[in-house]
């Protein structure tokens, strides 16, 4: 019995941590972030990078949702803290400090055709994001609710667990 209790109590410490500060597993609920991920996949999320480095463009992350921070939504970054987004005529551009004019935004991860709406333009400040489904028809997303902090950051996805065919390290670009 000992040894059992033993197993257990050195299982739990290991586990525990990883799974409380290192990776969490989430699931994909919803079609926004389709074609990349899709309603029911099963994902693992590294929930340290982001105390080592800063988000980058292009990443999925999961995050808490500002207007209920109760749920998890799943996005990726468009817009970086410092810059300026414009969506307009069914693209979007990025107006930063290298692009001061503007450069809009090669989004090699949609599909052909796809525009993005409604027109808008929204600055970020020092730890802000703009965020946008890959499926930018069905997507509750920075468009509708704003801008996120990084305090509701979780971290990015790392791994897709589920479907079977599909298991693998996610490239976030």
């Amino acid at each position: 019995m000992w040894e059992f209790a033993k197993i257990v109590f050195i299982s739990l410490a290991i586990v525990l941590p990883i799974r409380f500060f290192v990776a969490q597993p989430f699931i994909v609920n919803g079609a926004s972030m389709e074609p990349t991920f899709h309603d029911g996949e099963y994902l693992i999320v590294d929930e340290l990078s982001y105390f080592l480095r800063s988000p980058k463009r292009g990443e999925v992350i999961v995050f808490r949702y500002p207007k209920d921070p109760s749920q998890f939504f799943i996005k990726r970054i468009i817009g970086l803290p410092g810059e300026t987004i414009i969506v307009e005529n069914g693209t979007v551009a990025i107006q930063n400090e290298a692009y001061p004019n503007g450069a809009v935004l090669e989004e090699t991860y949609l599909p052909l055709l796809l525009e993005t709406a409604p027109n808008g333009r929204t600055e970020l400040g020092a730890g802000e994001y703009f965020v946008l489904g890959d499926n930018r028809r069905q997507s509750s997303d920075s468009r509708q609710w704003g801008i996120l902090d990084d305090s509701f950051l979780v971290g990015r996805t790392l791994l897709r667990l589920w479907p079977v065919a599909d298991v693998g390290v996610v490239t976030n670009l």
